[in-house]
């Protein structure tokens, strides 16, 4: 059995993986979660929230426990890679879930612009303001963005849950520190494709998992939220990816 800690992505918290915890903890796994700075209940300002932030954060929980299986959900792909880059000695295995993966000096947004990413209907509704920014969805954008397989409860329950996202991380490129690079690169990787995702179109979660040579893959018939429309399919597919990952 493993330890895995789980990354969340864009506008949510630890709370969305609270519906797969059971079903993961049962097959013996220990998980962790947590909120990213600014997110869930954190309350750092927004002009402290950084891809840095965000990596170090993650850093600190890999470092409270053995070595973990790292997993990132949508931007939460940016945040592992950043932190698996600068420690890779703490992380065993790496799993994206419906994910952005970045090369070196790539950024979230950068990998948004691509033609693969085209009909992404998150960029295609949301909205950045302030200083320092902040980008926010509307309910029914939310909805079809994010939802789309998900019944109503899910849908409001998530929408109590859900914050505003601070958007400086997603235009900051990630780093490869070259001195870990060997140790980085060397991290088993696999990556959970969403079918039905209306925010990382398929074509650019198949780029994404091909440049970075995950393997194994999986494939379910899930919006971008499988966490809560295909909760035990989730479970069963983190529970066999976790148990391929390296003592």
């Amino acid at each position: 059995m493993a330890r895995l800690v789980l990354v969340h992505g864009a506008f949510s918290g630890a709370w969305c993986w609270e519906p797969v915890l059971p079903a993961l903890r049962a097959a013996g796994h220990k998980v962790d979660t947590l909120d990213l700075p600014g997110s869930g209940s954190d309350q750092t300002p927004v002009a402290e929230v950084t891809l840095d932030a965000y990596a170090q954060r993650v850093i600190d929980v890999l470092a409270a426990g053995p070595p973990a299986v790292l997993l990132g959900h949508s931007m939460g792909g940016v945040i592992v890679t950043q932190a698996a880059a600068r420690a890779p000695e703490l992380v065993t295995a790496l799993i994206y879930l419906t994910a952005f993966i970045p090369v070196d000096g790539e950024s979230l947004l950068a990998l948004t612009s691509k033609p693969e990413g085209a009909a992404d209907q998150i960029q295609a509704n949301i909205v950045v303001s302030g200083d320092p920014p902040v980008a926010v969805l509307a309910d029914d954008a939310t909805r079809e963005a994010i939802y789309n397989c998900c019944d109503e409860q899910q849908i409001q329950w998530a929408r109590a849950h859900r914050r505003p996202q601070p958007a400086i991380p997603m235009g900051t490129p990630f780093v490869l520190d070259q001195d870990k690079a060997p140790a980085f690169m060397a991290l088993p990787r696999s990556y959970v494709f969403c079918l039905q995702d209306h925010s990382i179109p398929l074509p650019l979660q198949r780029l994404m998992a091909q440049r970075a040579g995950c393997d194994p893959v999986a494939e379910l018939e899930a919006d971008h939220a499988p966490y809560l429309s295909r909760t035990q399919e989730l479970a069963d597919t983190l529970d066999r990816f976790a148990s391929l990952a390296p003592a």
